[in-house]
């Protein structure tokens, strides 16, 4: 079983401060994200500087519970790849990678080798593992991240992935509709297709990316 004990306990910050969950920028499916990146998020009133991309997996490149690329996405992904090269573009799970889930790291390495991309190793699941990926950009300083707001977190759920995004100070593209028909989404994630325009109607809007440590 994958349980998610970070996102449990982080849902109840959404008590006090419910735009935590909401993106800067949304598009319906992997193939919609612009090139480059940085045009979601004009508009905002704030210069847009990204120098990573981090991508969720299931439900928003792969087909969920599969180690590989949408066949329909795969030449996007392939020009992501051209975009951000190298650990510009980092693959954050909360199935591979995530080594409460996959304890040997087997489905990492086979997503890294299907991909060409990076995968991160993190022992606190989304949406609480911004320290873990901050670390990791940290330690190849040849990307160029030096605070959160220059890195895009892109993926399909509102309560880890964009809930990751503004926790950290990063950008947060939903990709809203991603590779599975709504009819068989999970529960979670057909609450959220509602959660979403349900707080945007009242006003609430994602906050502004920001490094913690400013």
């Amino acid at each position: 079983m994958n349980i998610n004990f970070s996102g449990t306990i982080n849902v109840f910050k959404l008590l006090t401060k419910p735009s935590l969950c909401l993106p800067h920028a949304t598009v319906s499916t992997f193939n919609e994200i612009p090139s480059p990146i940085e045009k979601a998020f004009e508009g905002r009133g704030k210069t847009v500087d990204i120098r990573a991309v981090v991508l969720d997996k299931d439900d928003c490149f792969a087909y969920p519970d599969t180690n590989e690329v949408y066949p329909a996405y795969a030449e996007r992904f392939r020009q992501l790849q051209k975009e951000y090269p190298g650990r510009r573009l980092l693959i954050v799970s909360n199935t591979a990678g995530a080594t409460t889930y996959d304890r040997n790291g087997r489905m990492a390495k086979e997503l890294e080798s299907v991909t060409g991309v990076p995968v991160l190793a993190h022992r606190v699941k989304k949406p609480g593992c911004g320290d873990e990926i901050m670390a990791h950009f940290k330690a190849h300083p040849e990307v160029g991240v030096t605070h959160p707001s220059q890195i895009a977190i892109v993926g399909d759920r509102l309560l880890t992935d964009m809930m990751l995004a503004n926790m950290m100070g990063s950008w947060g593209l939903w990709v809203k509709d991603g590779v599975k028909p709504l009819n068989e989404k999970s529960v979670f994630s057909k609450l959220e297709q509602r959660l979403g325009p349900f707080l945007l109607e009242r006003g609430y809007q994602a906050p502004d990316p920001r490094s913690p440590f400013e």
